[in-house]
């Protein structure tokens, strides 16, 4: 039996479904109104869950940090100063997680605190989502744990024994409901570290629903995320990649992300049961008139005795099949049959 873990009324890993969080991280730039769109887009998208990032620079990134090369392009400022500038105010998460349940889509935030951990339970979040930085966070990853809501860890970068210690972690305190991400921690990522297989080996290996956190660019990978099934994918979106800000520039627009979830449901629906059980009702007109069956070759009296040369095989498929092509030969004909006449058996003596 599969493992599944319930994120609120989803259950995931029972069937086919995946849960799709559209990742408003930091692109809400601190403007309350992009924050709230950015939602709005999400609930449009048909993404089950938007997400935002619950942190302060204080207590996420020493002063003395030295600039990420990737961000360069992005900004000139310092590590700590441009985290500083781009924080969620934690006094607007009561707000957006209410006008996210309006719109009829979960709220969720990553905490990287036991402040944030708090506040998010009190809001009532459906599982706590941790960073593949924050993987090697147990004493964090334990207290957000002991909530007892669901665990979403993504696994970038890590060993399977970093992995096996953050499940550790969980379990200690009674928590064993955990999906796995994997993911590539490069923004963005190339799409050959992406490495979608280690979803199925880490299922396997630990025993829990796994799914994919995405940073490479455009909705191919993702899609094939689901396809190799993941229950959970999380991917980064903005209002225009032209924004100001690290988070913007591998990030897909509002019709992109429109477009990443409703692949991932055709691919949910393409998946089927697996069981090959002929012709569906839907292709009864292919299959009876796109087959093919034996076919006269040319016009045939009343009383020939037909052998190979006077028969053919065409299109369409309701008369007598190719594989039976031995059992005509050497059989007379009851009836005038014209060439390229379907043969049927009801036509033989």
């Amino acid at each position: 039996m599969n493992p599944t873990v319930r994120i609120g009324n989803k259950v995931l890993g029972q069937n086919d479904y995946c849960y799709v969080i559209a990742e408003a991280g930091a692109n809400h730039n601190r403007d309350k109104g992009i924050a709230f769109k950015l939602i709005d887009v999400a609930a449009e998208a048909g993404a089950d869950a938007v997400k935002f990032q619950t942190y302060s620079a204080e207590t996420l990134y020493s002063k003395k940090t030295p600039r990420f090369k990737y961000l360069e392009k992005v900004s000139h400022k310092e590590t700590w100063e441009l985290i500083k500038e781009i924080e969620l105010p934690r006094e607007w998460q009561a707000e957006l997680a209410e006008y996210a349940r309006t719109r009829g889509i979960d709220f969720l935030s990553t905490p990287f605190d036991y402040a944030a951990v708090d506040e998010l339970d009190a809001l009532g979040v459906p599982a706590f989502k941790i960073a593949s930085f924050e993987l090697v966070d147990l004493p964090l990853i334990q207290y957000a744990a002991a909530k007892g809501r669901p665990m979403i860890l993504s696994t970038g970068m890590a060993t399977y024994g970093e992995i096996e210690e953050a499940l550790a972690a969980c379990r200690e305190v009674g928590n064993g409901n955990v999906i796995l991400l994997q993911c590539a921690s490069l923004y963005p990522a190339p799409a050959h570290l992406a490495n979608l297989r280690a979803m199925v080996t880490m299922r396997r290996a630990f025993g829990v629903p796994t799914g994919f956190s995405d940073h490479t660019e455009g909705v191919a990978v993702a899609t094939a995320a689901a396809a190799l099934g993941a229950v959970v994918i999380e991917k980064h979106f903005t209002l225009d990649r032209r924004l100001p800000g690290p988070d913007h520039p591998f990030a897909l627009e509002p019709d992109e992300l429109r477009a990443m979830v409703s692949a991932i449901r055709q691919v949910e629906k393409a998946l089927g049961h697996g069981r090959k059980e002929g012709p569906a009702p839907e292709e009864a007109e292919m299959h009876r008139l796109a087959r093919r069956s034996l076919v006269a070759a040319r016009d045939l009296p009343a009383g020939t005795v037909l052998t190979r040369e006077m028969l053919t095989v065409k299109r369409p498929g309701y008369g007598i099949p190719p594989r039976d092509i031995s059992k005509v030969v050497g059989r007379r004909l009851a009836v005038n049959v014209e060439a390229d006449e379907v043969l049927e058996w009801s036509m033989f003596q």
